[in-house]
């Protein structure tokens, strides 16, 4: 087995020399370390990870928890969590929870068990205490994106209650006043605020917010029949917005299915949006987060927090954009 006193040997330097170049504990001029990494590479050495990582107390890695990495918003976090990590020489260790508490509460104790220097997490729909319970006993960072709370962290989401605000406007301002939310399961943060805001920007324009047009369900199944209850309610919305493309594609079938035709039957907003948003006709107006900025903020943020311990959380809040298209641009049908 090559040793680092081999590499030194054959480079022509010492012991510390050679681990100053495999750390980045110190600088070594150009021409040195070239003969470091020439002697490296002839004699095919290979530094023990586990060795390294207990004398320098990081593993240079760090662990991402999600609830489905196949969502297209949560695939755009986690490759900004993926860049900016690796851009500063981390690895990124994912672990999907599947909206289930139990899961994650395994992912973040095997994550704590292979040392990771930190953690961000996108919390699961009911998740309690559990996980965040196994940071209790270690102080290992940890950093909440997406779905945020009150639990002292630092914490990057995206600005909810505005952008459905500005839909309930601009869609009320089409003539709509019948707008059925597919709100999904508001135990999730993110999609409760988007259901707070909806009641309280109906209210403001003077709509009462009827229950059988607000979709609350944390199954698929109940959410396909609610929204079938909805659209088949004698007096039926003339307009829907989507809180996530999941609940988008439910409702774009149940709607499909009865026959309505986009625009002339039912205006129609989602939040997220689809990949290939252009084939859609017509094409959906979307409120459009910045997924890929959540994930390298909660990056930095979690570097940031393991470079420095100290200091009270941040909490970073992104804006969305709202793309208008041609799917809100007609009024109600009579």
């Amino acid at each position: 087995m090559t040793t680092m006193v081999k590499v030194a040997k054959l480079a022509g330097v010492s012991i510390s020399t050679v681990s100053h170049v495999l750390n980045g504990t110190r600088y070594v001029g150009d021409e040195t370390r070239e003969r470091v990494l020439k002697a490296i590479e002839e004699t095919s050495y290979r530094q023990d990870a586990l060795a390294r990582a207990m004398r320098r107390s990081r593993t240079d890695s760090i662990g991402l928890i999600v609830s489905d990495g196949g969502e297209p918003a949560f695939a755009e976090m986690i490759r900004g969590v993926e860049e900016t990590a690796a851009s500063q020489g981390i690895t990124l260790l994912l672990a999907n929870s599947a909206e289930d508490p139990e899961r994650e509460a395994r992912a973040v104790e095997a994550l704590l068990e292979r040392r990771v220097d930190g953690l961000i997490l996108a919390r699961a729909a009911g998740s309690g205490p559990g996980a965040l319970s196994e940071f209790a006993n270690h102080d290992t960072p940890l950093v909440l994106m997406d779905r945020l709370s009150d639990d002292p962290y630092d914490q990057v989401g995206v600005e909810n209650r505005e952008p459905v605000k500005e839909l309930v406007e601009h869609l009320v301002s089409q003539g709509h006043e019948r707008i059925l939310l597919v709100a999904g399961d508001t135990r999730v943060a993110t999609l409760r605020e988007r259901h707070e805001a909806f009641s309280e920007a109906m209210t403001a324009a003077g709509i009462t917010p009827l229950d059988h047009l607000m979709v609350i369900a944390s199954e698929a199944g109940k959410t396909s029949a609610g929204i079938d209850a909805a659209l088949s309610a004698a007096e039926p919305p003339t307009a829907v917005i989507a809180c996530s493309t999941v609940l988008a594609a439910a409702a774009l079938q149940r709607i499909q299915q009865r026959g309505l035709r986009m625009r002339e039957d039912i205006a129609f907003a989602t939040f997220d949006g689809f990949a290939y948003a252009d084939l859609f006709e017509p094409q959906l107006t979307t409120v459009r987060q910045p997924a890929f900025r959540v994930g390298a903020t909660a990056a930095e943020l979690l570097t940031k927090r393991i470079a420095d311990k100290s200091g009270d959380p941040t909490t970073v809040r992104l804006a969305p954009t709202i793309e208008y298209r041609a799917s809100t641009d007609a009024g109600p049908s009579s």
